[in-house]
């Protein structure tokens, strides 16, 4: 295994469009939404240790989820948990990785992935993303990888590619454009066109070449990351972070470095990917009754009902009837009925509760 190899996993959100199961205090990167017996995390760290050591894998996560890291994560040593004492969204977090990384290695390669994606073929996710780290170690490029989409789906971002490609790997193309998450009509016309892939929101490059980009593309955060240097895998770490880091822009990778730079080519893949990032994401993965419904719960009795989800404990005695497309899940005494094409109004619920509860 190779040892200039990094893994960073992004672990830091509170996963609000998995409320009511999701909370501030245990997001769904923490749970085991899928019923496998692994929360999200675990299977994320156990995918990654096929590809690089144990102690080069890298979590970055608010201090709040410090302890939920070590719990979960019993491999992993205390000082690869980065812990960020402020949301600044992902432009922030990759650069105090790849900082700290290269500071005791600087010929490191590394991917960065989110904590709560499912992969279901994780022989091929290995086989690209070995790749993808071996074009990044003897390429000066930010390589995002893209997913072929099978349906027009507009909970995803879009990216278009060119007919350039790398000299290395013609399979491997210039990115054109990014387009966060179309409208059905402009969804249908990238699948059609043929040129577009998911953004899976996944990176592979070499510290060199990253640190570079956040140097001309964003030097404010450079300049915050770059003066730390010295302290990084020290005692005074942690004193540095908690002092620079909330002053850091709020921006992510994609439109603070990807959009911006002329270096940035996309690894089309295929190994069963979701971002698993709406109740509506989940209801795909999950095996499905005679009337399409997905059901989380040993007591839950339906009729004349089709095309929901339902999560509710265990042990929770639940009848339905009439009910046609949608989400009811009850977990820590709330309970949510919502309709599964108005999903995306649940961040605004959960608003909505937060001020009640004020």
């Amino acid at each position: 295994m190779n040892k200039n190899n990094y893994a960073v996993i992004m672990a830091g959100g509170i996963g609000s469009r998995f409320w009511p199961m999701s909370r501030a205090s245990l997001p769904k990167q923490f749970l085991d939404i899928l019923g496998t017996g692994e929360t999200l995390i675990q299977q994320t760290f156990r995918r990654l240790k096929k590809i690089c050591p144990i102690e080069n894998i890298i979590i970055v996560t608010n201090k709040n989820y410090k302890i939920l890291c070590q719990e979960q994560l019993s491999d992993l040593v205390e000082k690869n948990i980065l812990c960020e004492p402020a949301m600044r969204n992902t432009a922030p977090c990759v650069a105090y990785a790849a900082f700290k990384i290269q500071s005791e290695n600087s010929n490191a390669n590394m991917i960065i992935a989110a904590s709560d994606h499912i992969i279901t073929k994780e022989d091929e996710f290995v086989r690209v993303v070995n790749d993808c780290l071996e074009l990044s170690a003897n390429n000066d490029i930010l390589l995002t990888i893209g997913i072929k989409p099978s349906r027009p789906d507009t909970g995803y971002g879009y990216i278009q590619f060119t007919e350039e490609g790398l000299v290395s790997h013609k399979k491997v193309r210039k990115v054109k454009t990014f387009t966060e998450k179309p409208n059905q009509e402009l969804a249908l016309n990238f699948l059609d066109s043929g040129d577009f892939l998911w953004n899976s929101g996944m990176f592979v490059w070499s510290a060199k070449s990253i640190t570079l980009a956040y140097r001309k593309h964003l030097n404010d955060i450079y300049t915050v990351f770059e003066e730390g240097k010295t302290k990084y895998n020290t005692e005074k770490e942690e004193e540095y972070i908690d002092r620079v880091f909330p002053g850091c822009k709020n921006i992510s990778i994609d439109y603070g470095i990807m959009e911006k730079s002329d270096k940035v080519y996309v690894y089309p893949a295929s190994f069963g990917w979701s971002d698993l990032g709406t109740w509506g994401s989940l209801y795909t993965h999950l095996d499905l009754d005679k009337n399409k419904n997905a059901i989380l719960g040993d007591n839950v009795m339906l009729y004349d009902s089709s095309d929901n989800i339902v999560n509710v404990p265990k042990e929770k005695q639940v009848v339905l009837q009439g009910l046609n497309g949608y989400i009811i899940v009850e977990s820590k005494g709330v309970l949510l009925v919502c309709k599964k094409e108005d999903e995306q109004q649940i961040k605004q619920f959960v608003a909505d509760v937060k001020i009640m509860s004020d």
